[in-house]
């Protein structure tokens, strides 16, 4: 009996340990949303992030919310030289939460670290380097299971500038990381209730089948053919496509860009 008083004791602490932890969370990001978003950080997105200058104000809103969150709560890390200042910190975060928009979800509670280099790297190195893209090694950016997503400056920078050409590193690593929540990267995210998986799987095995097949055929497709490495990165590559290329997307898989945009909760072409 006194075992088990011991054990029921270390539960209840435990779990009054989470909630105090959780509804101190709570007050603090209600803090940094509550908190002005500054107007030095206002402007690097009009100068940035074209959809920036083209979403609602209820969505650009909820994205500043997010952005100061992310800032908040995240370590970002310079590597190669790179010296972070605002203009990284505030073009990263704002597409990253872009994905998040409409969403009951956290700002992604299992990234600890963005680290950034100035150009593309090799991987598992500290250092920039100048290497043919076709080298296996290169880099323009990883999202790890740990903690961390590893992105290339210039190539972040170029792919928020042009929205438009279907290439975003950022918002694909940061699909990664959605993808990895639940523990496993296999281009099944969370979704929002069981009936929900059936459509998603359906869908997208389908989807995925057909990239490959044009891929080895050597057709394109507005997915680009980085989709049909595996399902993974299929997740991650219609993302980019369905942000920056929503138009093309729902008109030649609409299917897909459903799905999507259920996912997602907002509808790009509209910006």
């Amino acid at each position: 009996m006194k075992l088990l008083v011991f054990f029921l004791l270390v539960a209840a602490g435990v779990a009054a340990v989470k909630y105090f932890m959780k509804a101190r969370r709570k007050r603090r990001r209600e803090a940094l949303q509550t908190t002005p978003f500054p107007q030095e950080w206002d402007h690097i997105l009009n100068e940035n992030l074209p959809p920036y200058r083209t979403i609602s104000e209820d969505l650009r809103q909820q994205l500043q919310g997010y952005i100061q969150i992310f800032i908040g709560e995240k370590s970002f890390e310079g590597c190669g030289g790179l010296i972070i200042n605002d203009e990284i910190r505030v073009t990263i975060a704002a597409q990253a939460c872009m994905l998040l928009l409409n969403r009951e979800c956290d700002c992604y509670p299992k990234l600890y670290s963005i680290l950034v280099y100035p150009s593309t790297y090799v991987a598992g190195s500290r250092e920039s380097v100048a290497l043919p893209p076709s080298d296996t090694s290169v880099r323009l950016g990883e999202s790890w299971n740990h903690g961390a997503v590893v992105l290339a400056w210039d190539s972040v920078k170029s792919g928020a500038m042009n929205f438009r050409d279907g290439h975003n590193v950022t918002m694909h690593e940061f699909a990664h990381q959605l993808d990895q929540e639940d523990g496993r990267g296999d281009g099944v995210p969370t979704l929002g209730n069981r009936s929900a998986y059936s459509a998603w799987s359906r869908v997208f095995s389908h989807e995925y089948e057909m990239l490959q097949k044009k891929t080895a055929k050597g057709k394109e497709d507005v997915v680009d053919s980085y989709g049909a490495t595996n399902p993974a990165e299929f997740f991650a590559v219609a993302t980019e496509t369905f942000f920056e290329k929503p138009v093309q997307l729902r008109k030649n898989h609409p299917l897909l860009y459903k799905e999507m945009q259920e996912f997602y909760k907002v509808d790009p072409v509209m910006w």
